[in-house]
């Protein structure tokens, strides 16, 4: 799970959908870019860092979930 994106897009008001609708994409795709599934295009983390200002190395962490950990 990428913490820090779902954070920062928690801090900002913002559902997943709209996440999507911002980004142009299917909130599927947003989805499994935020769960760390996929990597996701250039342009979105470069979008993404604009928005938020924060670097987009730092969004694009992984950080394991419970499931994981076990």
């Amino acid at each position: 799970m990428r913490e820090k994106l779902k954070a920062a897009r928690k801090a900002a008001g913002m559902t997943q959908q709209q996440m999507a609708d911002t980004l142009g994409v299917h909130e599927r795709y947003y989805k499994s870019i935020e769960s760390g599934e996929k990597l996701g295009a250039i342009w979105i983390w470069d979008t993404l860092e604009d928005m938020f200002a924060v670097s987009q190395r730092v969004l694009r962490e992984i950080h394991p979930g419970k499931e994981d950990s076990l």
